[in-house]
């Protein structure tokens, strides 16, 4: 419960931001670039922290650890809402805690359920999915009962994340993994095909799903759909993105392949982008469905196949610094590059042409990760001896 908890709170407070985004325009004078950078902080922090993440569980313990993320995460979100430099200053706040949250999950997993790997992977997945699907859907509203108030309607995202707070105070010390030393798994991560493969599949689904976050209700809106309506349809993407992150790891495990379900999320994405690219003024319930799908079932896959592919818990916390480091940093440049490119268009046809075309590379990369073989067995010296489970003592 605490795992599943502390999910739902991972995405909320980025997701909020974007259907009253053009009210933080009006307010403080963002352009479309600054609109941007203010949705990419989070992603670079993800990129910039998650390598750290492991070195911090074998100081400190996984629960430790996990408890003072979500602390930061909550400070962050209240810091958000006071003023344009505590706009910045918070986002940056609650994006390191969730970047160093993000890491511990699969390592979680692998160690703490290893007969429930797919229906444990599509649990907290699709927390991670609920999340931003409920701010998504209130956020606009919120802003507009509490008087266009945007700054109180996403400090208020606070409440639920100081809940998953309390929950992890009586876990604060579990997992602490007493012998651990440093070992050579990263290094050897970084010369590993199938570890790259995952790290561009990781990186390349984060930046179509961050873009499409950062600007989904804005391209509704500017064909004339109201913001709350806008903000609606980005609900039902990500409302169906539950439902798919639920199924998509227990649908590939089930499969011969991997590759089947992966190739099959990024034909839902691609018919989803080239329905809003070629059919601008219709179906948007169908696009905003199947961008849900093909986004819930992406994430999933991609933290499944963490899993899956690595040897050990240890070995699976290295891969996930790995693949969301350097995934996330990928992923930051989709917001801001859509708003730039859409400001030097003024258009949004070359956007999503540019996302339409990166599901290319991201398609080759999921059919090698998908294959049926683990990345490079680690030479990792450790203790014999750790401290428990998560929910051990």
């Amino acid at each position: 419960m605490a795992v599943i908890f502390t999910a739902l709170n991972l995405r909320p407070t980025i997701a909020a931001i974007s259907p009253v985004l053009s009210q933080i325009r009006r307010t403080t004078g963002l352009t479309d670039a600054g609109a941007g950078l203010l949705t990419t902080l989070p992603l670079v922090c993800f990129g910039l922290l998650a390598p750290a993440a492991p070195r911090l569980v074998r100081r400190f313990g996984t629960g430790l650890v996990l408890l003072s993320c979500v602390g930061l995460l909550t400070a962050g979100t209240v810091v958000r809402s006071i003023g344009i430099a505590g706009l910045f200053a918070g986002t940056v706040m609650l994006g390191i805690g969730i970047a160093v949250a993000n890491v511990l999950m699969p390592g979680i997993v692998k160690d703490d359920f290893p007969e429930h790997v797919g229906l444990m992977t599509g649990l907290y997945t699709m927390a991670l999915s609920a999340g931003p699907a409920v701010a998504v859907g209130i956020s606009a509203p919120l802003s507009t009962g509490l008087g266009g108030d945007w700054r109180l309607a996403t400090a208020l995202w606070a409440a639920p994340a100081l809940v998953a707070f309390l929950l992890l105070v009586p876990l604060r010390a579990h997992r602490r993994p007493a012998g651990i030393r440093a070992s050579p798994a990263a290094g050897r991560l970084l010369r590993d095909p199938m570890a790259w493969a995952i790290t561009l599949f990781m990186g390349l689904q984060s930046l179509e799903f961050y873009s499409v976050l950062a600007w989904l209700p804005t391209i509704f809106s500017s064909r004339g759909i109201s913001p709350d309506g806008a903000g609606g349809l980005l609900a039902v993407t990500n409302v169906v993105g539950i439902l798919s992150a639920m199924a998509a790891p227990t649908v590939a495990q089930r499969l011969p392949s991997a590759r089947t379900a992966v190739l099959g999320c990024v034909s839902f994405l691609a018919a989803g982008t080239g329905g809003l690219l070629a059919a601008p003024h219709s179906l948007y319930l169908l696009w905003a469905i199947l961008l849900g799908v093909g986004q819930g079932s992406a994430i999933s896959l991609a933290l499944l196949l963490m899993v899956l592919r690595s040897h050990s818990a240890h070995q699976a916390m290295a891969l996930s610094g790995m693949a969301q480091g350097i995934g996330y940093l990928i992923a930051s440049a989709g917001p801001a590059t859509t708003g730039a490119l859409h400001q030097a268009s003024h258009s949004w046809s070359l956007p999503l042409g540019v996302l339409l075309a990166v599901l290319l590379p991201l398609g080759l990369a999921g059919y090698v990760a998908g294959g049926n073989r683990k990345v490079s067995r680690e030479e990792v010296h450790v203790a014999l001896e750790e401290s428990g489970s998560l929910g051990a003592r």
